[in-house]
């Protein structure tokens, strides 16, 4: 897939947002990668042969202080290459790229792994049905 149209589904997804998620998103900054680089990969403790399909890198809204000024925005990344591997079909790609999106955003409000793979885990078992 070429990478304007996967942007656009980044868009899609990203206006698929509930309103009120989107008014509290602060300060982020949505970033398209072909892959993650080994070294990000080492650096997060994944192996060359693990999926990485995004990353947040930032201060979750639950952490921030008053100190909290003047700083860059936080990054998503989603690296397109491995979501486009784990699917088949542009249906399913553009759905990827949804939860992806979900999953890093449900990091920028602080929500940690753990967590997230449970409410992930119930967007499968409601596929499922």
């Amino acid at each position: 897939m070429n990478r304007r149209k996967f942007e656009k589904y980044v868009d899609r997804a990203m206006e698929s947002l509930p309103a009120e998620f989107q008014q509290l998103l602060d300060n982020v900054a949505i970033f398209i990668d072909d892959q993650p680089s080994k070294a990000l990969l080492r650096e997060l403790g994944m192996s060359e042969g693990d999926t990485l399909l995004g990353l947040y890198e930032g201060v979750p809204q639950t952490e921030r202080t008053t100190t909290y000024d003047l700083v860059t925005p936080d990054r998503i990344t989603l690296f397109q290459r491995p979501i486009e591997d784990s699917c088949d079909g542009d249906a399913r790609i553009a759905e990827q790229i949804r939860r992806t999106l979900l999953h890093e955003v449900g990091h920028h409000f602080g929500i940690d792994e753990d967590r997230l793979d449970k409410i992930e885990a119930g967007w499968e078992s409601a596929d499922r049905q």
